[in-house]
C-alpha cells in the first residue's frame, strides 16, 4: 500500500512554485501555512518562518492569494494550517468560505478542539496525551484523515522518531478507521519509513521548511528521498 507524503510550506511569495517542485518530487499534499504572531504548537524553524513571512507582508488577504496561485500550480490537496485567532479576525465563515473559494481541500486549525465549531470541517488532531473519549471524538468529526502528533511539545526537527507513536496509533486503530498521518518531529528518511510503519501517511514540517528556504532544488532533492523511503517500504 502506498503511504502517503504531506509537506509543509510556510505562505510566502515563492511558495507556489516550492510547492510544484515538491509535487513533482513525490509530494501528495501541501500543507500551506498561514503564518500568527503567537504560534504555540510551533517549533523555533516553523516560528522563525512565521516571523519571516509577517515580516514579507504576509497578512490573511496575501496569503489566500499566493493559496490561489498554488492551487493554479498544483492538482494534490492542499490543507490550510493555521490558528483560530487568524478565524477571530477574519470572520469564521468568511476565512472557510475563501480559503476554499481560493483552493483549499481542507483546513487544519491547531488550537481549536474537536468539539469546538463542529460545523468547520478540517483534519482534527490527537496526541499522546488524549483521552480515548477524545480520539472518539476526533475521528468522527475528522476530515479525510486524522493528524497524529507524535510528542507532547511543538513541532520541530528531531534525532529519533517519538516512541510515543506505535501507543498512539495503536489506540486511534482500535476506536476508527479513517486514515492516520503522524507529524511533529519527523525529519529524515529513516524516520518516514519508521513512522510509516505504524501509520498510513506522514506530515513533514520543520525539515521540509530549512529545505525550501534552501530553493526549489534542494526541497525537491529533500522530498524525493523521504518518497523513496515511502516507496521502499511499500514494496518491501
Amino acid at each position: 500500500m502506498t503511504k502517503t507524503l504531506v509537506i509543509y510550506l510556510m505562505a510566502m511569495p515563492d511558495a507556489p512554485e516550492l510547492a510544484e517542485a515538491a509535487v513533482e518530487a513525490g509530494a501528495d499534499i501541501v500543507e500551506f501555512g498561514f503564518p500568527f504572531s503567537d504560534p504555540l504548537a510551533d517549533g523555533p524553524v516553523i516560528r522563525r518562518a512565521g516571523e519571516r513571512a509577517l515580516a514579507a507582508g504576509m497578512r490573511t488577504g496575501r496569503c489566500l492569494e499566493v493559496l490561489a496561485e498554488t492551487r493554479a500550480r498544483v492538482s494534490v490537496p492542499l490543507v490550510v494550517m493555521t490558528y483560530a485567532s487568524i478565524f477571530d479576525a477574519h470572520g469564521w465563515e468568511r476565512l472557510e468560505t475563501e480559503v476554499r473559494d481560493a483552493g483549499a481541500t481542507s483546513l487544519i486549525v491547531v488550537d481549536l478542539p474537536a468539539d469546538e465549531r463542529p460545523e468547520l470541517r478540517r483534519v482534527q488532531l490527537v496526541a499522546p496525551t488524549s483521552t480515548d473519549e477524545r480520539l472518539k471524538l476526533a475521528a468522527a468529526h475528522t476530515d479525510g484523515w486524522l493528524y497524529l502528533v507524535t510528542v507532547t511539545g511543538t513541532t520541530g526537527a528531531r534525532t529519533e522518531l517519538a516512541p510515543t507513536l506505535a501507543p498512539l496509533a495503536e489506540r486511534v486503530r482500535a476506536v476508527t478507521d479513517v486514515q492516520l498521518y503522524a507529524g511533529f518531529g519527523i525529519s529524515t528518511p529513516e524516520h518516514a519509513r519508521a513512522a510509516a510503519e505504524l501509520v498510513d501517511g506522514i506530515v513533514v514540517g520543520s525539515r521540509a521548511v530549512e529545505a525550501a528556504e534552501a530553493g526549489n532544488a534542494e526541497l525537491a532533492r529533500f522530498v524525493g528521498s523521504l518518497r523513496g523511503a515511502l516507496d521502499a517500504l511499500a514494496v518491501a
